[in-house]
Parts: C-alpha cells; sequence; structure tokens
C-alpha cells in the first residue's frame, strides 16, 4: 500500500497500536489467519504501528530484523519507549534506562524505524527544569540511525506554552491526544506531527463515523501542508474498531 503523499507536501501514515489482538480475529484478520502471518498482513491494510510491548520489556535485535522484513517499503514503526524510562520522579536519573532501551536492538528495524513515543503517566506535572533536563537526554542518532521523537504527555499543566516552545526548540513533537480524559496540546514541531485518536466507538463500524474521518482528514493534511510528516493513530476507545477506523482514514486520504 502506497503512502498517502500530496505534492509539497509530507507523508501521512496511518495504523493502530499493536497487531496481535484477539478481537481483531474476527473483525480485521481473514478467517483462518495464522499469529504468524498477521504482521504481514496487517502491513497491506495500514502504514504504520505503533509497537506497544517494548512499554513493558525489551525486545531482541533479531525481533526487530523479522518485524522489518515482514512490511513492505514505505511502512513505519513508531516504538513506545520503555515505562522505565518515563515513570520516575526525577526523569534525568533515567540515562541508564534511556541507553538500555536504545541499545535492545530497535535500529534493526532500519529504514521501517519510525518515531520513538515517550510516553508519561496522567499523574506526571510539568516541571520546566525536569523536562529539559530529559530532553537533553534523547539523543539524534542511535547506531548511526536519525531518531524522531514524540513527547505524550497528560496532565493539564503541560498546556502551559513553555513547555510547547522547548519540545519544538528540541525538534522534538508533542503527541496530539483526541481523548475525553487527557488534554489535547497542537505545538509546532520542524520533524513530524504524531496524533493518537483514542474515542472510537463500538456503534460505528469504522469507530469514528464518516463525517469525524472527513474532519481528521482534513486535519492530517493541514498537519502536513508545511512538509512535515504525520502520523495518525487509532488507539484506545472501542479498540476492536479502530484497524477498521485506520482504513477508512487511509481510503479518504488518498481520494
Amino acid at each position: 500500500m502506497a503512502d498517502v503523499n500530496r505534492v509539497n507536501r509530507g507523508t501521512i501514515r496511518v495504523g493502530v497500536g499493536g497487531w496481535d489482538y484477539d478481537p481483531w480475529r474476527e473483525t480485521f484478520y481473514p478467517a483462518g489467519l495464522s499469529k504468524a502471518k498477521q504482521l504481514p498482513y496487517a502491513g497491506t491494510q495500514l502504514t504504520a504501528i505503533e509497537i506497544n510491548g517494548t512499554y513493558y520489556g525489551s525486545q531482541k535485535p533479531e525481533t526487530f530484523a523479522k518485524w522489518a522484513k515482514a512490511v513492505p517499503d514505505g511502512f513505519k514503526f513508531a516504538v513506545k519507549a520503555s515505562r522505565f524510562c518515563t515513570n520516575r520522579r526525577v526523569l534525568a536519573d533515567g540515562t541508564e534506562s534511556i541507553e538500555r532501551f536504545l541499545t535492545q536492538g530497535l535500529t534493526e528495524l532500519g529504514d521501517r524505524l519510525g518515531p520513538i513515543l515517550w510516553q508519561f503517566m496522567a499523574t506526571k506535572k510539568f516541571d520546566a527544569d525536569d523536562f529539559a533536563g530529559f530532553l537533553a537526554l534523547l539523543p539524534a542518532t542511535q547506531d548511526g540511525v536519525p531518531l524522531q521523537h514524540a513527547i505524550e504527555v497528560r496532565h493539564e499543566s503541560f498546556l502551559a506554552p513553555e513547555f510547547a516552545a522547548m519540545v519544538a526548540k528540541a525538534g522534538h513533537a508533542v503527541v496530539f491526544a483526541h481523548s475525553n480524559d487527557f488534554p489535547e496540546i497542537t505545538a509546532p514541531s520542524s520533524t513530524l506531527f504524531y496524533a493518537r485518536l483514542q474515542e472510537s466507538v463500538d456503534e460505528v463500524a469504522t469507530g469514528y463515523d464518516a463525517k469525524a474521518l472527513d474532519a481528521w482528514a482534513a486535519r492530517a493534511n493541514d498537519w502536513t501542508a508545511d512538509g512535515r510528516d504525520a502520523y495518525v493513530f487509532f488507539i484506545s476507545g472501542a479498540k476492536h474498531r479502530n484497524p477498521a477506523a485506520a482504513m477508512a482514514l487511509i481510503e479518504k486520504l488518498q481520494k
């Protein structure tokens, strides 16, 4: 499946979180498809996937390499950073955890490696010095591979303009979360736009209705109008609907 491009625009990639979810065996994957073939199939229907397992534990380099081979050219994996990097009182104390996460072999994804998602708990409040120390720990490259970083915060204190400004200055992205539970922060970034849409509903086969998907398509085009790439992930909500939501949005973006 081709990436969604427009002349003089960045690339829009759309996907979901993970690929092994039992309800998807009835709503997304063809009947009888083995688990070993789920990722290759998802790679034909979506243009990105957010790897969530890395939040809970490390993976082997050969696992990342296998995932990379399972998906087509142009496909990207966003990689969720380890919770041991972000769930700490003093973020600057996470040097070793960040190094351990980045050296586990994720660069084996090669050109399939997309942004790294650094997600913070909803109880984590904005402290300028604390976050400045954290941002200073994020490297521009790993094993010679350029890295992109997306910062997801979920406390209203991060609505402070100072936060968005420091992330933009560092060249990273602030995650835009469409959620009834967390603040929506729309912030400039020189590198990419990263959105996590978390309000899909069971009553609609595509998670979001046609009008809402039209609106998200328009916004995604706006996000990439200046040449930035955008990642749009359907996460949480009525999770069994999220692949259909992603495919419907891809279809709208291709028109």
